[in-house]
């Protein structure tokens, strides 16, 4: 294997890992503060990796991803959240969902202070901005990603909120074909994607950077 390769997968990996975690435990404690503590109870607010991993989602799409040239991206487990516990289900839920996304966006506001901190005190290696890029960009993915509103990815948990009666239901019933759905959109519109993925890697480096 190519050299360059191994040292991405070695660099991205991690990150990658590290960046899903967070995610999926912004989404428990966000759970845990509005009424359900399911995800607590089953020991998933832990940044210990081991219970969220995806063998497919956490290991063998990031690392196809990486070999492809493709932007990195995987998932974890989902953290299970009953809604029955929740005082105001749909308002609750939407909240729960903006809370991975924003985690990640609060990571890339940690790496910017990491990297103008490091720049300040002219301390930033060639190892250091690599590893920083691939953080930077891994979480500004992940967040631009989930927050497309397509069931069951977090920006749909979001969009549902303007809907109601018949349109909400029929929304509701494609999570049933959800992953269907993302990768349909990943093939079919991947220049789209990549469109919108460019402009909001732009949005956000621009705030923080």
């Amino acid at each position: 294997m190519n050299p360059e390769l191994i040292s991405q997968l070695v660099i991205a990996l991690p990150v990658l890992l590290f960046s899903i975690v967070v995610h999926e435990v912004a989404h428990g404690v966000a759970a845990l503060r509005l009424g359900d503590d399911t995800a607590y109870l089953q020991g998933r607010l832990t940044l210990n990796p081991l219970p969220h991993i995806d063998p497919v989602f956490s290991l063998v799409v990031p690392a196809m991803c990486i070999l492809s040239g493709a932007p990195v991206f995987g998932g974890a487990r989902p953290v299970p959240v009953d809604v029955r516990r929740l005082r105001h289900p749909k308002r609750d839920m939407a909240l729960i969902a903006a809370a991975g996304p924003l985690s990640n966006i609060l990571l890339v506001a940690l790496a910017s202070l990491v990297w103008h901190g490091l720049a300040g005190m002219d301390m930033l290696g060639r190892e250091t901005v690599e590893i920083l890029r691939y953080f930077v960009m891994i979480n500004v993915v992940l967040a631009a990603f989930n927050m497309l509103p397509l069931p069951p990815l977090d920006g749909s948990r979001i969009f549902v909120l303007f809907l109601s009666g018949e349109a909400e239901w029929r929304y509701r019933s494609l999570e049933r074909w959800g992953i269907f759905l993302v990768f349909g959109v990943i093939i079919f519109f991947g220049g789209a994607l990549g469109s919108y993925l460019s402009w909001f890697y732009n949005l956000v480096t621009g705030v923080f950077f």
